[in-house]
Formats: structure tokens, sequence, C-alpha cells
């Protein structure tokens, strides 16, 4: 007996020693391990809960083979609704209000600096391709190409860029901007989605226009995910993948009713997927809240580079390398309606969200509620059915163009934030803790609500300070 006693003791030790060199080789791997190249890759008007990995119908083998061999948010936002601000969200790691760029066709103040700023002279090339909507140039100091046709990256030039950076050892931080699945959907092959067969978001009256635009939309999402394939095998040829982290995000929701243009989480909440072949661990699924403002931050930490001061975004490195599996308590949202294409003059809403509840503050709530998609053919069909006397269609239609003052969620029980509870009696604290926490947020931005509305065509570029209906 006392010789089993030893030999089990000694197991235990032999056991721990291995383990705890192993976890010295992960740490030390880790710590000493090259920076890895950066490649972001983003959609145009695509809701998240569309893509096949997310529950969706849209046919997304790419991106969902890369779920597989990474890590897949559940819970990633943007700040703003809209294509300029979510671009100058990501690439300056700040808040739209505090770079400037609030407004749709936007720029940053002068005196903010971007992810170029902080990767470039650590020996990074910072590359765009595709669709810009960002201002100006000295903020911006990317390395461009522009050799693609349309908006969307151009594969010749990555091609290129790989074969350079492989053959002098260059890291690199590539951004490469579809424009798929923006509207007009005309990109990829719509047959796969007979519109007869699709089915439609509760919140979108049934139109056989809009079967027709969601079947267009869905074969784009697709046409996407062809682009993230290219990208990966381009990785693949030149021996790339294992040095590489790769990004792929979906942009704000798709420009149907109650998604972009809007607070809702079909408006702000973001597919986010991410792989790091033997760092981040594959078919990890995390509810972290993380935002668009801490990919700059984030990408700076993988370069190995200090925290830069100022920034309102937070590295989610520990979130990647699985060491924390929280990141943020509070998300947050801002929309400007002025200044953008057939908006109201000012429809300021902003928004906040925990893990559990969702509050929306419409600030200029008297007033019609009104943007590109209330112009279309499709919300057309929509007012044309709730006029015939289909009730579910003017209920949704009249909810689009006229809200209440504030709107509250439970996000776990009504994902699609259907049911509001504002007047409901047993979510006044939740609402009153909320409310407080947008008010000191929106403070310490600077925003100062309708009146930072009425002040977005500063923030426009020179040939969009009109207000174009």
């Amino acid at each position: 007996m006392p010789t089993m006693k030893v030999s089990l003791i000694l197991f235990f030790m032999v056991f721990w020693l291995v383990e705890f060199a192993n976890g010295e080789n992960h740490s030390s791997l880790q710590k000493n391990a090259e920076p890895p190249n950066l490649v972001f890759i983003i959609a145009d008007d695509c809701t998240f809960r569309d893509i096949g990995c997310y529950g969706g119908q849209a046919f997304t083998p790419n991106i969902d083979n890369l779920a597989s061999e990474g890590m897949k948010f559940s819970s990633c936002f943007q700040a703003a609704p809209m294509c300029s601000p979510t671009r100058h969200n990501i690439y300056t790691g700040l808040y739209p209000v505090k770079s400037g760029a609030y407004p749709n066709h936007t720029r940053a103040y002068d005196h903010v600096k971007s992810i170029a700023h902080y990767l470039q002279p650590v020996g990074y090339r910072v590359i765009q391709t595709g669709k810009k909507h960002f201002n100006p140039a000295s903020v911006f100091p990317f390395e461009y190409f522009p050799k693609s046709k349309g908006r969307d990256p151009d594969m010749g030039s990555i091609d290129e860029l790989f074969t350079q950076c492989k053959a002098n050892n260059t890291p690199f931080c590539l951004f490469a901007c579809s424009n798929s699945p923006h509207s007009p959907w005309t990109k990829g092959d719509a047959s796969r989605y007979p519109p007869e067969d699709i089915k439609l978001p509760p919140y979108i009256v049934d139109t056989p226009v809009l079967r027709k635009h969601f079947s267009d939309y869905l074969a784009e999402i697709t046409h996407f995910d062809s682009e993230v394939g290219s990208i990966l095998n381009l990785l693949k040829k030149h021996q790339l993948e294992q040095d590489t982290l790769v990004m792929v995000v979906s942009e704000q929701g798709n420009s149907f009713p109650f998604a972009k243009w809007t607070c809702y989480d079909s408006g702000l909440q973001s597919a986010m997927v991410v792989r790091w072949p033997g760092r981040i661990q594959a078919g990890v699924v995390s509810d972290a809240l993380v935002e668009y403002v801490d990919v700059c931050p984030t990408f700076v930490d993988l370069a190995g580079e200090k925290e830069v001061d100022g920034l309102d975004g937070k590295s989610f490195l520990p979130v990647l390398m699985g060491e924390s599996k929280t990141h943020k308590e509070f998300v947050y949202g801002i929309m400007t309606t002025r200044g953008i294409i057939n908006g109201s003059d000012a429809y300021a809403i902003r928004s906040v969200r925990n893990g559990n509840y969702k509050l929306i503050k419409n600030l200029n709530f008297e007033s019609k509620f009104t943007n590109a998609c209330s112009k279309s053919d499709y919300f057309k069909s929509m007012v044309n059915k709730a006029n015939e006397g289909d009730s579910k269609a003017k209920r949704f239609v009249n909810a689009y163009h006229y809200r209440p003052a504030i709107e509250f969620f439970d996000i776990q029980s009504d994902p699609l934030e259907l049911n509001n509870l504002a007047s409901d009696p047993a979510y006044q604290l939740e609402i009153t803790r909320l409310s407080e926490q947008l008010e000191n947020w929106m403070s310490a931005q600077g925003d100062q609500g309708v009146v930072t509305e009425l002040k977005a065509h500063e923030r426009q570029a020179p040939k969009r300070k009109k207000n174009k209906k």
C-alpha cells in the first residue's frame, strides 16, 4: 500500500510538472511570437442574422468554415447604423461624435488619428481596398488599391501585396471592404433563393416586391462570401494562413425596414468571426460584448504596441486568447437622420444596451422618421398593403415612421425587439439605470442630442452639406 501511495504521488507530481511546462511554453510562445499579419474583411449593409453560421438563409460556406476554425462573436456591435460613421468608427477607435464623424458621408476632425498612424511606424503596411467612405485623407494615410472595378476589393492587388510581403517578411494590415450586399442587389445568383421559398423577418410586411428584393439581397450575401473565400485562398496560396489573423464582419444591418438607419439590434449588431491558427481556439462562440471601436486598439495590441491613450475602444485580445469571457458591460448607438438621403430634418436617436436589456431614446420623436428606405419601392409596397386594409402592414408602417420617446426591450426574451416595455412598471428601475448610463456616455462624448444633430451638415464632406431628398 505505501508503494502504491508513493507511485500515485509521483504520478501527480509528474503530471503537474508537465502541465506547468506546457503552460509556460504556451505563455512564452504568446509573449515571443511575431506579431501577426492582419486581414479585416467587411461587408456592406448585411444583417448579421442572415449569414449561415448565425442561423440565416444565405449560403455562406467560407464564413461558416472560418467560424469553425476560429471564434464567432454573438454580441458584436457598432455605434452608428450607417456606412460612413461605421468605417470612421473602425479605423479611429473613437465613437462618432468624438471623432466628428457622426452623420453619413462624413469626415473626422483633422486632429484625429487612425490605425495607420499606429501601425505604420512599427513596420506594418496598412492597406485599404474597395469601398472607402471616410475623410479626410490626412487622417487615413493608408496605401490604397484603386484598381478594383466598382467598389469591391481588388483581388489582383491583394495577390501582389501578399507576394511582396511574403518575400520581404513585412507584416501587413489589410482592410478589404466589399460593396456587397448594398443595394441595388445585382450580384450573385438569385436563382438559389426563389422568392416564394424565402422567410422574411416578422417585422417586414410580406409583399411580392419585398420577396423579390430579399431574394436578390441574399444572393449578394453569397457573393460577399465568395470574396471572403478568394482572400482566404490567396492567404493559403502564399502560405500566410498561420501568420495571419483574419477578422470578418457584416457592417450594419440591411436597408430593409427596422435595420439600417435604426438603433435596433437589426441595425447595430454585427457578425464577427476571427481566426488565427494555433492562437485562437477553433469552434468557439463568445458572447462577450465587443464594439467596432475596439478593433483599432485590438490590432495595435496584436502588433505588440502599448495601449493608445484617448481611444474609446478597448483591446479584446484577452477574449480572443481565451483569457477572458467578458469585455464590456455596455454598448452604445447613435443615429443621425440630418443630411442623409430622404432623411428627417432632425430625428436624433441614441441607445444603450447590456447583455439583457436595450434602451432607445428618440430625442425628437414628434417628428416623422424618414430615410432612403421609406422612399423605396419595397417600403411603398408595404404602404400600399396598409392602405388596402391589412392591419399588420398598417401597424408596421406606422411604427417605422412614428416612435415613442423611449423604447425598452428585454433582449433575452425578445431579440427582435417587437415588444416595447417602456411603460411596464416592472422595468422602471432598469430603465432609469440605463437612461443614466446613456446620459453619462453622451456627456462624455460631447453629444448634446438634438443640438448635435442640427450641426450634422458641418461634419459632412463639402458636396454633401446639403440635405438631399
